[in-house]
């Protein structure tokens, strides 16, 4: 008996694969931010849960640690490199150290939102692959 498959078990993409497209995806929305606003605002904090769920339901069962630790480096690795291409978009001249602490102290929220989604999404992948595969 072949039923559909659900939206749990959907996920068949290799670690580094995910690891690579969430960094894309969120480097994308922060250049697109930062053209459009001139800094990092609402718009990175909403695609960026948006970026922790999609990696979450795409990485394959064998690497949800890989994902499960994605989220906060993602985040702390776009903001370093907003920090040293454009630093008025996070804080105006205080240096790159300082501006990326200004910058996860500003999206603390969004991180937080994202990497709990993330976390939940993988615990709900993780519960029906061993539900289903005993």
């Amino acid at each position: 008996m072949s039923g559909a498959r659900t939206l749990w078990e959907e996920g068949h993409e290799p670690g580094r694969q995910v690891v690579a497209l969430g960094l894309a995806l969120a480097l994308t929305v922060v250049v697109l931010d930062v053209g459009i606003g001139g800094g990092v605002g609402l718009f990175f904090d909403v695609a960026f849960v948006g970026v922790c769920l999609t990696v979450a339901l795409l990485v394959r069962p064998q690497d949800f640690f890989t994902v499960g630790v994605l989220p906060p480096l993602i985040m702390l690795a776009v903001l370093v490199l907003v920090a040293l291409a454009h630093p008025d978009a996070l804080a105006p001249g205080d240096g790159v150290v300082p501006d990326v602490v200004t910058g996860l102290a500003d999206h603390a929220v969004a991180l937080g939102v994202g990497y709990a989604g993330c976390l939940l999404c993988l615990a709900v992948r993780d519960r029906f692959v061993r539900g289903r595969h005993p």
